[in-house]
């Protein structure tokens, strides 16, 4: 079987490079092992530098369905915390939902996906050959890295990052009760942090990362909230309020914020694949669009101009993505370990509680600007 583009994994990232290659006429096959839709471990919540741009690709109805947020809010206990509004705004809306309506998007624009695994890729002739679990194979120019945090592609690929112990693990539900309409909170806690956003139909969605050598002290999940994030006050009484449909929470565990390369074994990585910001910047989701833009914009361009160069375009690609992400992903790890150590951040927020203007900063520091339209 032969395709002119393949991506691999239809996350967010990948379903976004699908809808816009497929928009500018090109020929799209999706390898993903998941069905439509599905719950994932996501902190759900997007800036709005993703909005004209989703206006161009035709994803109005995603925007219609969101919950807006405008505010944020960083709280370690009651005499320890601090508001600001967000210089963009974003918008909460669940990965059930979100993904769901980009592979509706997808479809109606002809793009082919394929439910399997991949268990082999190799490289040979300036041509991809990509062997999956139900014997097909796959040849191609071109594959789109969309396969999320960690994959067993990574391992396949023997990428460093994967070589390396991960540290962390993520916890994720939705629940029914109270909370501010247009707030985004993150509420530290020992060894992690905690974030809490409403997404469509008034669901809160309640994501929290913490660290694996915490999390192994405890027996089971139930205890490590009452002993460890119960200790925020504030987070403590969410949770007290509040009922999930949800009969066992979500969990992914082995995350590694470890630097990764946009460009790998000469597959052009987009999203959490190309590299991870830490959950507490809120930015995850916004940059995965903007990378699947990035990597659509350089193939759509030298394809249509007869300049297709791989060494051009995994050239262009990788300088393109640091320009753009590089120094968000520097502040996100500093932020991260500041956060860790509770004597700093009761320092910290104690500084940008008397100086709002410098929190606006850290924020706008770990966000970009309006996705400009494809021109």
């Amino acid at each position: 079987m032969k395709v002119p583009i393949l991506i691999l994994g239809g996350g967010l990232a990948g379903l976004t490079a699908a809808i816009h290659l497929s928009k500018m006429g090109h020929s799209v096959v999706v390898v993903e092992k998941n069905h439509y839709p599905k719950h994932k471990v996501c902190g759900e919540y997007i800036s709005n530098e993703v909005v004209e741009y989703f206006k161009w690709l035709e994803l109005e109805n995603i925007l219609e369905e969101s919950h807006p947020i405008h505010q944020f809010r960083l709280e370690l206990d009651s005499k320890n915390s601090t508001e600001v509004g967000l210089p963009l705004g974003g918008f909460g809306i669940s990965r059930y939902l979100l993904d769901d309506l980009l592979f509706q998007k997808a479809k109606i624009q002809n793009c082919n996906f394929i439910q399997d695994s991949v268990i082999d890729i190799e490289f040979k002739d300036n041509l991809f050959t990509i062997k999956l679990n139900s014997g097909v194979e796959i040849e191609t120019p071109i594959v789109i890295g969309s396969f999320g945090k960690r994959s067993m592609i990574d391992v396949q690929l023997k990428r460093d990052f994967i070589q390396k112990k991960a540290h962390w693990l993520s916890v994720k539900s939705h629940y029914k009760g109270a909370f501010p309409e247009h707030l985004v909170g993150l509420y530290p806690f020992e060894g992690g942090y905690c974030g809490v956003s409403k997404v469509e139909e008034n669901k809160l969605n309640i994501c929290y990362i913490v660290q694996t050598d915490v999390f192994k002290k405890y027996t089971n999940i139930q205890e490590l909230e009452e002993k460890v994030l119960f200790e925020n006050p504030g987070l403590k009484q969410i949770f007290k309020q509040a009922t999930t449909p949800f009969e066992h929470p979500l969990t992914i565990s082995q995350i590694s914020f470890e630097t990764k390369k946009a460009v790998e074994n000469h597959i052009l990585m987009i999203g959490d694949a190309a590299g991870l910001i830490h959950p507490l910047c809120g930015n995850g989701m916004a940059m995965a669009v903007h990378s699947a833009k990035i990597v659509s914009e350089l193939i759509h361009k030298m394809i249509s101009q007869n300049s297709y160069s791989r060494e051009n375009l995994e050239k262009a690609y990788q300088k393109q993505w640091n320009t753009t992400f590089k120094k968000r992903m520097k502040t996100g790890r500093i932020l991260s370990l500041l956060l860790l150590n509770p004597r700093i951040t009761k320092v910290s927020l104690k500084i940008v509680a008397r100086f709002p203007s410098l929190f606006k900063y850290i924020i706008k520091n770990t966000h970009g600007n309006l996705i400009p339209k494809p021109i």
